[in-house]
């Protein structure tokens, strides 16, 4: 068993560059975390909803999804599905109707933080949850901000490639903007090192660059690649139901205890970013 967190940690999931290992890393920690017995909730916020398909949970059109919550149609409880992979594991899936609503969403009040007032503490209470994982679509769009001003911590997947922190100074800018303006609970708690591939003197460097400008923002583990990793959702699984004894499976699991002893020592981690 992890510990509790010493309060719940709601964590938005973000980095515009696409093929990171963001969904990736925001279902599997999701749900090496709820191996261990903590309860979890992943809000897929990318119109793709790749994180319901790993999930396995229904989000054909009009199925209750993260849609219908921001529009303030239904509650969260009311969007929330169970995992069949694990009672402690929880998800609000994305329908293609999210794909439109970066649109609509401008039309609207407090167009930024119409997440933030889904999840309020009473509606994640009625979840039971200890983490919720929100998963951001490739950009630095108004759903990304939305996500950002409903989250205290910001955990960024890199991938161990070259351009790997290509377009991170936008990120961390746009960050900066939302706490100065938007949220200003938010921090870069977490940095997780994806992709790494051990026969390779760039991974290495790429380790050491970010390791070197980020400090112990960066979790010690890093994700390797594994072709399991990439397989499993296709069969509408995590890698931990997939193939639990694999090396990617065991890398999340590493990656989910750093993070869950993080939380109880040092209350939600603010991250020094």
């Amino acid at each position: 068993m992890l510990p509790k967190p010493d309060h719940r940690r709601v964590l938005t999931v973000a980095n515009q560059k696409g093929g990171v290992g963001k969904t990736t890393s925001a279902v599997n920690l999701a749900a090496a975390l709820a191996v261990h017995g903590l309860k979890t909730l992943v809000i897929d916020l990318d119109p793709q909803g790749n994180a319901s398909t790993a999930l396995n949970v229904e989000h054909r059109s009009g199925t209750p999804s993260v849609y219908e919550v921001l529009l303030g149609e239904v509650s969260l409880a009311e969007a929330t599905a169970v995992s069949e992979q694990s009672p402690n594991l929880l998800c609000v899936p994305a329908t293609i109707d999210l794909a439109g609503a970066e649109i609509e969403l401008v039309e609207m009040g407090n167009r930024e933080s119409r997440l933030k007032e889904a999840l309020s503490a009473e509606a994640i209470d009625e979840t039971g949850v200890d983490y919720v994982f929100i998963d951001c679509p490739p950009s630095l769009g108004l759903l990304t901000v939305n996500a950002m001003v409903a989250a205290r911590e910001v955990l960024i997947p890199i991938q161990c490639e070259y351009y790997a922190l290509e377009g991170l100074g936008q990120l961390l800018s746009n960050i900066d903007l939302v706490q100065k303006h938007l949220n200003p609970a938010l921090a870069v708690s977490t940095i997780l090192l994806t992709m790494y591939d051990g026969r390779t003197k760039l991974a290495d460097q790429v380790t050491a660059e970010v390791r070197g400008h980020f400090g112990d923002v960066v979790l010690k583990t890093v994700i390797p690649r594994n072709v399991k990793v990439s397989e499993a959702p296709s069969y509408g699984q995590t890698v931990l139901a997939y193939d639990p004894g694999s090396r990617g499976a065991m890398s999340y699991m590493d990656a989910a205890k750093e993070i869950a002893e993080r939380g109880s020592t040092n209350g939600s981690r603010s991250g020094t970013l």
